[in-house]
């Protein structure tokens, strides 16, 4: 990957972040990529629903919140979104597929983190990739921080840094 290339990168996540801890984890990483990378970060309103749930309540959920992600979404960006049943890559292939997507013609990259209910299948679809950070069930905003910290990690692969050591 050209480090002179300055790319794209938005986050689109359902919810707000409220611990501080995470808040701080993350506006490093933001930091950290500045010189690589034009992140955002944008956060859609989470659907607010009683505990449990029908299987058909569930759906509507993640279809309301699945409308407000894809109106964040633009056409040219080449989408990931993060499920449990995606592909799962080591730092290495991940590195890797950004270099790939970015070198093919993606200066625009967006990443979606679902709601606790997870994505809809009209996200899904709207997905050019799905992908997973393991069969581990994590807390969405504790998720923001992994991606966030995982997008670094790739940067610093493909420019050769000690960082990924």
């Amino acid at each position: 990957m050209d480090i002179g290339k300055i790319m794209n990168i938005k986050i689109v996540c359902v919810g707000k972040l409220k611990e501080k801890y995470f808040k701080d984890g993350i506006a490093e990483y933001l930091k950290r990529m500045d010189r690589y990378a034009k992140v955002e970060i944008v956060q859609v309103p989470d659907e607010k629903a009683p505990e449990k749930l029908s299987d058909a309540e569930m759906e509507k959920v993640k279809e309301i919140e699945g409308n407000r992600i894809l109106s964040k979404i633009k056409d040219k960006e080449y989408v990931f979104v993060t499920a449990i049943k995606g592909c799962e890559y080591t730092s290495e292939n991940f590195a890797q597929k950004i270099s790939d997507v970015t070198t093919y013609g993606h200066s625009d990259i967006t990443f979606v983190i679902g709601g606790s209910l997870g994505t809809s299948n009209a996200v899904n679809k709207r997905a050019d990739e799905l992908i997973s950070f393991g069969k581990f069930t994590m807390p969405h905003q504790l998720m923001r921080l992994v991606l966030i910290e995982q997008i670094y990690r790739a940067f610093m692969i493909n420019i050769g840094s000690p960082y990924h050591k």
